[in-house]
C-alpha cells in the first residue's frame, strides 16, 4: 500500500468516520493512527463503513483488502483506498 494516501482521500475518509460515529453520539474524527474500535466503532459499524466507503469513493474493495488491517485506523483505510483506486477496476 501506498505510504501516504493524498489529503483529500483521508479527508473524505474522515468524514465518513466521522458521520458513523455522530450517530453514535460520538464528537469529531479520531487521529489517523487511531484504532477505530477505540475511538467507538463496533464490528457492525466497520462493516457500514465499508460500503460507505465502497460508495463514496466509487470502488469494489478486492477480498484481498477486506481484513482488519486495512479497516483498523484512518490511515490504513485511506492507504488502503488508494491503492484499491490506483490498482483500477482489475483489481476487484
Amino acid at each position: 500500500m501506498p505510504d501516504s494516501p493524498s489529503p483529500e482521500i483521508t479527508a473524505r475518509t474522515a468524514a465518513l468516520v466521522e458521520g458513523i460515529l455522530a450517530q453514535k453520539g460520538i464528537a469529531g474524527a479520531p487521529a489517523p493512527d487511531t484504532f477505530l474500535t477505540e475511538a467507538g466503532l463496533t464490528s457492525l459499524d466497520l462493516v457500514n463503513l465499508m460500503l460507505a466507503i465502497e460508495a463514496e469513493f466509487d470502488i469494489t474493495i478486492p477480498s484481498s483488502h477486506l481484513n482488519p488491517q486495512s479497516f483498523r485506523t484512518l490511515g490504513s483505510i485511506a492507504a488502503m483506498v488508494q491503492a484499491v483506486r490506483e490498482a483500477g477496476p482489475l483489481a476487484a
